[in-house]
């Protein structure tokens, strides 16, 4: 008979991961540092059909994002913005293309499990001729990488994508390079008509010494130290969220999962109340 995890001590073990335990939400901006050094990475929003801590929830409680743009929750924003380019944490469209917070301890776990291996010069033409990289993302990299830190008009038009037919491709060269740790937002920009855009820096110039720490760090060992992180955030989950979230090879994350079963670090073959499937858990559940 397989062990059962109460929901009701997993619903209290994450409602103290989550920060929305009474008096325990987020209410200053050094909190909200200390909130991702502790969990590893969470979510500037809540994603939908996705687990996993974020900000907001923990400053504005568990809720939809408001919007009302004077809700307190949303000083968040100005939290997330006033702390570009600070390098007090990693900010970026990472976890599943989503607004994504990392602390500087686990930024290089998740680096090393990029296709950047050598020279910023290089690594992007081998991946463009490989077909990994679109002609857009290829024009606004080399944007960056040979004129410097720019806003979003002025990247638009050194990339020649300024046409309202690009607005979709640039968008999605902008993604794509930030989710393997090519480019990153480093401040904000008063152009365009919003009086809004990012300033966008390429990650090893803005965070040189992050490419040599993950140097050091073997695919294998970024990958187990992300699930178990995730892990000690949720309490417990199934197969099918870690792929949904992650999106690794299902070999490399059985490999994981079974690795970190034999450490002990999660005990399989669970199951939760009124919830079908194998779960798998930390032993603070349990």
């Amino acid at each position: 008979m397989k062990h059962i995890i109460s929901i009701e001590k997993l619903n209290s073990y994450r409602a103290q991961t989550f920060r929305t335990d009474p008096g325990q939400q987020i209410t200053l901006k050094e909190q909200a540092i200390e909130f991702v050094e502790q969990r590893g990475f969470i979510y500037f929003w809540p994603i939908k059909d996705i687990l996993l801590p974020s900000l907001w929830v923990a400053v504005a409680g568990d809720r939809p994002v408001a919007d009302a743009h004077d809700d307190p929750g949303h000083v968040t924003w100005g939290w997330k913005d006033s702390l570009l380019g600070t390098r007090r944490w990693y900010y970026a469209k990472v976890l599943r293309k989503k607004a994504t917070m990392i602390s500087l301890e686990f930024a290089p776990y998740f680096y090393a499990l990029t296709e950047n291996y050598g020279s910023p010069e290089e690594d992007y033409l081998i991946q463009y001729m490989e077909g990994e990289m679109t002609q857009e993302a290829k024009a606004v990299y080399e944007a960056i990488l040979f004129e410097g830190p720019k806003d979003t008009i002025a990247l638009r038009r050194a990339a020649h994508l300024t046409s309202k037919e690009s607005d979709s491709r640039f968008n999605r060269a902008l993604v794509d390079l930030q989710a393997d740790f090519k480019i990153l937002p480093v401040g904000v920009s008063q152009s365009g008509g919003w009086r809004y855009s990012f300033i966008y820096d390429l990650v090893p110039r803005h965070y040189p010494n992050l490419p040599d720490q993950a140097r050091l760090i073997q695919e294998r060992d970024a990958r187990q130290k992300l699930v178990n992180a995730y892990l000690l955030s949720v309490g417990a989950t199934q197969m099918r969220d870690l792929a949904k979230l992650f999106r690794w090879p299902k070999k490399h994350l059985e490999d994981t999962i079974q690795a970190l079963i034999a450490s002990k670090a999660i005990t399989p073959d669970l199951q939760l109340a009124d919830h079908p499937g194998e779960w798998m858990a930390i032993q603070d559940v349990l």
